[in-house]
């Protein structure tokens, strides 16, 4: 399928230095000189103004969970960065896809930026689970997640879309299920199916309606490409997200630098999208490779692991490489 090999990396530009985790405590940034190669395919490096050539009057969309803001993060850092990038004009254009901030919020709906010259717009949409969420107000502060349903912010937005990459997976757990207090629900009601109940057939069966959803959208939307990404790996020796520790590992590939495995490790959206026009972006078995590349600990929280977030720049910019070379 491919390796990682030695290589330089981009620098960061000043502008956009807050995307990036030089703030973390460790003190060895070799992760950064490796670029993942494909077997068999010149997969050319990233070129801001090849990007802005290619997406001029264009609009590329992220929406999922945090690591589809890592992602969105990972290429505003790229197409600002080397070749003149400092000087580029960026408007916030938030607003107009209704992304703003909340009153009492703890985060943004979401973010859009435009560089006027090329009138490239790239923005980024919170959707953890890719389902409709929608207020039940019934007294409690329950929400109903309609597994069947799009967010609406995709069924509003898609006619503005020339790109729109999607990701989901991590919140599916009874614990981000009782957190945010959703109740499931499909064909407008609350779901009856002990099946679909159980949370890993909830997300398969979001997974499937959105893409069979999407697939119907492409007819009425030809000129508009649809990625859905794979699983990003966590890498917690120990536990999760909220119990997970000892991600200290920093040595990079340590478990092997290549890929051989035909097919994806996230066989539940390859299975979703085959036989659809839309595109699979696999990125599970070459960031499996990257345990070394992740956040924990950083100079914010130093007495917690975050082995499930990425360094920047790093593997997602990897993930967005292989994306621009498939748009």
């Amino acid at each position: 399928m491919g390796e990682y090999s030695d290589s330089h990396h981009f620098e960061i530009s000043s502008r956009v230095v807050s995307y990036a985790f030089r703030s973390t405590t460790r003190q060895d940034f070799s992760f950064e000189g490796y670029r993942w190669q494909p077997q068999n395919c010149d997969m050319p490096e990233f070129d801001p103004s090849a990007f802005f050539t290619k997406m001029r009057d264009k609009t590329i969309a992220f929406i999922g969970d945090s690591l589809g803001l890592q992602q969105f993060n990972s290429l505003m850092c790229m197409v600002t960065s080397g070749g003149g990038g400092e000087n580029l004009e960026i408007q916030h254009v938030g607003c107009e896809y209704g992304l703003v901030f909340p009153l009492g919020a703890l985060r943004p709906y979401g973010f859009a930026y435009r560089f006027p010259k090329t009138n490239t717009t790239i923005l980024n949409y919170w959707s953890v689970n890719l389902c409709d969420l929608v207020p039940i107000n019934n007294g409690s502060d329950d929400v109903a997640m309609h597994l069947d349903r799009p967010p609406a912010f995709i069924r509003r937005f898609l006619h503005t879309f020339d790109v729109l990459v999607l990701n989901t997976g991590h919140h599916w757990s009874q614990l981000k299920f009782k957190e945010n207090n959703w109740v499931m629900y499909v064909d407008g009601k609350p779901n009856e199916d002990k099946r679909i109940a159980e949370i890993a057939n909830a997300k398969n069966f979001t997974i499937y309606s959105l893409v069979r959803w999407l697939d119907l959208q492409l007819v009425s939307h030809p000129g508009l490409k649809v990625f859905f990404r794979t699983l990003s790996p966590p890498h917690y020796l120990n536990g999760d997200w909220k119990s997970g520790h000892g991600c200290e590992k920093t040595v990079p590939l340590s478990n092997g630098s290549e890929v051989t495995q035909e097919g994806s490790m996230d066989q539940i959206v390859e299975g979703a999208v085959r036989g659809t026009k839309i595109k699979i972006l696999d990125i599970t078995a070459l960031s499996q490779l990257r345990d070394e590349a992740h956040v924990s600990p950083s100079r914010f929280d130093r007495n917690r692991s975050d082995c499930l977030h990425w360094c920047l720049p790093g593997v997602p910019d990897t993930w967005n490489e292989i994306l621009l070379a498939q748009i």
